[in-house]
């Protein structure tokens, strides 16, 4: 129960901030007129955060973010890769037109884009779960994996159904662009604090 209870907390804790991940699902919600038509957006980003996890308690990132030359890698492209999509969600227009062109597969590809390539979710599930999986063995660390990962789906699901709610209430997107403005601001802030930890990384 305690492992459980530990996963849980843990990984709620990571998941709650504003992040490209989380209002690219938020936004998918609030778009479409039907939920299930951000289904892939939803399952995409939680099937990317079971991966992580799973790597994780696994030991198998922590290997690989040991690696100097590699992780001044991964900074520089999430670096990059939050400018651009911080770009893209200011610029972006909530109306039911924009929805229409996030089709099931643009919305997996850019779920696995804003998953994968964020330096964020990737460093926190090293640094805090797969170090958090370390006090427990055996059918413990099943069940601090297991619980962990049940964060996340139920968080997408849970994200995806509140933008629906958020949707239906402001039908001319006027709070949903302004969230993707403050989400924006807040990516490059995240951005420029990779490229000081790549900077510092090199010295």
């Amino acid at each position: 129960m305690m492992a459980f209870v530990h996963g849980f907390v843990l990984a709620l804790g990571l998941i709650l901030p504003l992040g490209p991940q989380n209002v690219f699902v938020f936004n998918q919600g609030a778009l479409h007129h039907r939920l299930t038509r951000a289904l892939p957006a939803v399952i995409t980003a939680a099937l990317c955060d079971t991966l992580l996890i799973a790597l994780a308690v696994l030991g198998v990132s922590v290997a690989v973010m040991a690696i100097t030359w590699l992780k001044t890698v991964i900074f520089l492209i999430g670096f990059v890769f939050l400018i651009l999509i911080g770009w893209q969600i200011w610029k972006s227009d909530a109306t039911v037109q924009e929805a229409k062109k996030t089709a099931p597969l643009k919305q997996v590809v850019f779920a696995l884009s804003v998953s994968l390539l964020n330096p964020h979710a990737i460093l926190d599930t090293v640094g805090v779960i797969g170090t958090g999986s370390l006090a427990y063995v055996g059918k413990e660390k099943w069940v601090f994996t297991l619980s962990c990962i049940l964060v996340s789906w139920l968080w997408f699901f849970g994200l995806a159904l509140g933008g629906r709610l958020i949707g239906n209430v402001d039908r001319e997107g006027r709070w949903i662009n302004r969230l993707n403005k403050l989400s924006a601001i807040i990516i490059w802030i995240v951005a420029v604090y990779f490229f000081y930890q790549m900077f510092t990384n090199l010295i």
